[in-house]
């Protein structure tokens, strides 16, 4: 598998539209998959290093900088962790677990040191906000690790239990692990296919948004999915019947429905 065209194809599952760009980093991005079986090799020297450099290198509103990283190598800690996310076992298996953090509380500190108040902290544009920037920062790590020839995967589950996982990673208050990342190298024995996505013909609106032609795109992706289902060996399912019943109602949030009052706990006003 080389080439932009034969990316795309393998991603959306139809011809490529003629001179697309090319180049190794549009390549690297367009071959992520999740990574949920690893090797339990040590990373080499200088690996998390690079990829938090990488982070570091990302946009950051406003530069506040508002993200931290807790880099998690531990067996015991990671075993506690895979328990606590659901009981992933490519968290013990990986060799490193990223804990990506919302922190407001340095800049709590940074204030405090300048003799400020920190008033701004307590409202839901700044925690919006530092969201948005663990999410960039984190995808840039992910580009960063996947050149290096690395496997990721991102662990949602960190948010099943984040006031355990707060006191697992003796996070102050006025911070929360918002999603983890397992790094390693993919077991070459058990590695799935690239995930089809949704077509642009329905993801990219141009001047206006419309979903004049939604469901017939959908329809057309729905087909794609199950198609890839059925090679990976798996039950045959259509993704708009599984994407509408996850949000059918609070159960759907897999015990995540009481996030806000969790945050509250945790030290996040939210006005």
């Amino acid at each position: 598998m080389s080439g932009i065209s034969s990316l795309w194809q393998i991603r959306y599952r139809t011809d490529a539209p003629k001179d697309l760009p090319d180049n190794p980093v549009l390549q690297t991005l367009l071959k992520h998959h999740s990574v949920r079986a690893y090797l339990p090799d040590a990373l080499p020297a200088g690996t998390l290093e690079a990829g938090i450099a990488a982070s570091s290198s990302a946009a950051t509103s406003s530069n506040l900088q508002v993200w931290s990283v807790v880099a998690v190598e531990n067996p015991e800690t990671r075993a506690k962790l895979a328990e606590l996310c659901g009981n992933q076992k490519h968290i013990e298996v990986a060799p490193l677990f990223l804990a990506w953090i919302v922190d407001l509380a340095r800049l709590e500190r940074i204030a405090e040191r300048a003799g400020k108040g920190s008033e701004a902290l307590d409202y839901e544009e700044i925690f919006l906000m530092s969201t948005l920037d663990v999410g960039i920062a984190a995808q840039n790590a992910v580009t960063a690790f996947e050149s290096m020839g690395l496997g990721t995967v991102y662990i949602g589950g960190l948010r099943n239990h984040p006031e355990d996982v707060a006191r697992l990673l003796n996070l102050p208050p006025k911070t929360v692990a918002v999603v983890g990342l397992c790094v390693g190298r993919p077991d070459p024995s058990a590695q799935n296919g690239y995930k089809p996505r949704l077509g642009q013909d329905v993801v990219v609106h141009r001047e206006r948004y419309t979903s004049a032609n939604e469901a017939e795109g959908v329809a057309a992706y729905d087909r794609v999915a199950d198609a890839y289902q059925q090679e990976q060996g798996l039950a045959p399912r259509a993704w708009s019947e599984t994407v509408a019943s996850r949000v059918d109602s609070y159960h759907g949030l897999s015990g995540r429905h009481v996030m806000k009052a969790v945050l509250n706990r945790l030290g996040f006003a939210l006005k």
